[in-house]
């Protein structure tokens, strides 16, 4: 947690300017990161989110990292693989791999009957 951070929970039990003293920070700083606006990264970072939660529910949550940046390289956002890779792990998206394939049937090792003549067996 970020000392500002923790001002702004304690400021209701102390007052702001002592909190500031004790943990080492001025107080016009706290009071400028509390009016501070999200930096443009920020913004065009979650726009991308969106696009990429998108991308992955389309596809059934089974894309990964580099089927979601192939598919929004096709839609035509210019986005490099890290980026798409870094903000699909901190957005919690992961691509599904397949089931494994699994044998139900096991066939005998001896050798099958044969079936009975039909042809003896009528006379």
């Amino acid at each position: 947690m970020s000392r500002f951070r923790f001002i702004a929970a304690e400021k209701a039990n102390s007052s702001v300017v002592r909190l500031c003293r004790a943990l080492g920070v001025s107080t016009s700083g706290f009071y400028d990161w509390q009016h501070h606006q999200p930096s443009t990264r920020a913004r065009l970072d979650a726009e991308l989110v969106d696009h990429i939660r998108d991308v992955h529910a389309a596809s059934h949550c089974t894309y990964g990292a580099p089927r979601v940046h192939a598919e929004l390289r096709a839609t035509g956002t210019r986005v490099g693989k890290k980026r798409v890779a870094r903000l699909m792990r901190i957005a919690g998206l992961a691509g599904r791999c397949p089931k494994r394939f699994r044998r139900t049937t096991i066939r005998s090792i001896a050798p099958a009957a044969e079936p009975p003549d039909l042809k003896r067996i009528a006379k």
